[in-house]
């Protein structure tokens, strides 16, 4: 008869709540705490891996490392797990949830202010907080498996339970992250929420479950602190997060932009205006006419009667300047990833100056998108392409260096169109520029390197490439110009002994040998 009593209770919890049928008001708190604690969880690891990747380059490497040495830190925890008491499951537990909500909400944070001022421990600081984060939360689900176990629970319920829950918030997670906390929150304020979320369990749980605990007051009080503080932190990561970029920049911030794809900073020192993507120097308003002028003009000069013309990247509208320069020009498409990138250089006045308004001239079209898989769909042919991206220092990047890639462009070129591509700098790193030209030729081109100097960044690359092998540097231009002239054009082509071309291969999808040569050059002028 009891059995019978029990089984018509089963089926009444079902038709309530089918995934925690037979689970009081307290099971089912550590259920949710379950995905709770995923959901953090996941969090920090992926804040963790997209702010290495802002801040170091590489989003393959940092995040594979960073998730490695995660999980790794989670089998430590889940080990060290079986030495907690049964009589402290609950006390611990709760001790573990406002550890993690405090050393992952903090750590975006922390890990900016020590990359703004103290960039030399940045590394070993990032991976002992990621190590110890997967510590703690590898903890986490065996402890909440425990406590569910001691409550008289089935086992196997119990395990089903808390992994399909714990799987769920990772889902969870893994969703909002790049469509929504990422972009809109920002990785400092992310990390404090999902740290918020761990204080508030450990709060719930204390009190839920206080008649289990010894002091339960004074851990009450804990949980109650800690939430204090991350709230406090939640409020003030935008001015802590701007001071930690003070001390990286030096110059005055005018716009800082976390976005879906990168992080994007604007500076201002008198009249000399910056724009910083993850960190890397994209242009200097002092001196950004002479890569402009460098990029644009050897190769519209030589095109008499261009009319179509394409622009890969660019999305802060200097190139399309120059390019509209030209009344023979008809129309320009621009294809640029990041909707934050051309609506900032579109509406901000200071920044629209600095671009003439060229972003909303009517012979312009803008197409947010990824450059490869815009040209794979794309039928349209243009007299130039001008590739004007940042340098190929991540997997996403490199893939627009590949040998594929320039065969795409070639596809959309007309019989005697010019691409010019920016090369990185053939002087600091040379295996990498060079390998830029010898992708280029792989692909079917007729390669003409040239380089210039540009006091932000030294001497800078690019190549020209054509389908039949007819090009001829300018001789004149009919345009005036700040800097470049017919002198000034012969000399880009004539490459110094100290930047002679070195053997290489080229650059193709299955092995992006471009990033290894990239990180290898320029990692003997970085320390």
């Amino acid at each position: 008869m009891a059995a019978c009593k029990h089984n018509a209770t089963i089926r009444i919890e079902d038709t309530s709540m089918p995934f925690i049928s037979s689970a009081r008001r307290p099971d089912r708190l550590l259920i949710l705490s379950a995905f709770i604690v995923a959901s953090c969880g996941l969090a920090y690891e992926l804040v963790a891996g997209a702010l290495a990747s802002y801040l170091l380059g590489d989003s393959v490497t940092q995040f594979s490392l960073i998730i490695g040495s995660y999980l790794c830190a989670m089998g430590v925890g889940s080990h060290f797990s079986k030495y907690i008491k049964d009589e402290d499951l609950v006390s611990r537990f709760v001790d573990i949830e406002l550890l993690v909500g405090l050393l992952g909400g903090m750590s975006a944070t922390v890990l900016f202010v020590i990359f703004g001022w103290m960039a030399a421990p940045f590394r070993a600081v990032l991976y002992v907080m990621v190590f110890a984060l997967g510590i703690l939360v590898g903890m986490e689900i065996p402890l909440v498996m425990r406590i569910l176990n001691e409550r008289k629970a089935e086992f196997s319920e119990v395990v089903s339970r808390v992994l399909t829950f714990d799987y769920l918030g990772s889902l969870v997670v893994s969703v909002l992250f790049p469509i929504v906390l990422a972009p809109r929150l920002g990785l400092a304020r992310t990390g404090f929420l999902f740290g918020i979320a761990n204080a508030a369990v450990a709060l719930m749980t204390a009190r839920v479950f206080r008649s289990q605990i010894r002091k339960p007051g004074a851990l009450a009080l804990r949980s109650f602190i800690v939430l204090l503080l991350l709230g406090l932190g939640f409020l003030l990561s935008d001015r802590i997060t701007q001071w930690s970029e003070h001390g990286v920049f030096g110059d005055e911030i005018v716009h800082a932009e976390t976005t879906p794809y990168q992080r994007l900073i604007v500076t201002r020192w008198r009249d000399d205006l910056r724009l910083y993507i993850n960190g890397n120097l994209q242009f200097s308003s002092r001196d950004e006419h002479r890569y402009h002028e460098a990029l644009v003009h050897p190769v519209l000069a030589a095109l008499p009667g261009v009319r179509r013309v394409l622009i890969l990247g660019g999305g802060d509208g200097l190139a399309a300047r120059e390019v509209l320069r030209y009344p023979s020009v008809e129309s320009i498409t621009l294809v640029d990833l990041d909707p934050a990138m051309t609506r900032m250089f579109s509406t901000s006045s200071t920044l629209v100056a600095l671009n003439k308004g060229s972003l909303t001239n009517p012979r312009l079209h803008i197409i947010n998108a990824d450059a490869a898989q815009w040209l794979e769909t794309a039928k349209e042919f243009f007299d130039a392409v001008i590739i004007d991206l940042p340098d190929p220092n991540s997997y996403g990047l490199g893939k627009l260096y590949a040998e594929p890639f320039y065969r795409m462009v070639r596809g959309h070129l007309s019989e005697n169109g010019l691409v010019v591509i920016q090369s990185t700098s053939p002087y600091f790193a040379p295996h990498a520029y060079w390998c830029v030209v010898t992708t280029l030729e792989s692909a079917g081109f007729k390669s003409y390197p040239y380089h210039a100097y540009v006091p932000s960044f030294g001497e800078w690359g690019f190549v020209i490439g054509d389908r039949n092998g007819r090009y001829q540097p300018p001789t004149h231009y009919a345009l005036p110009m700040q800097w470049l002239d017919a002198t000034t054009t012969r000399d880009m082509f004539i490459f110094p002994a100290d930047m002679q071309r070195v053997p290489v291969e080229p650059n193709r999808l299955n092995n992006q040998i471009l990033l290894r040569y990239f990180e290898d050059d320029w990692h003997k002028y970085i320390r």
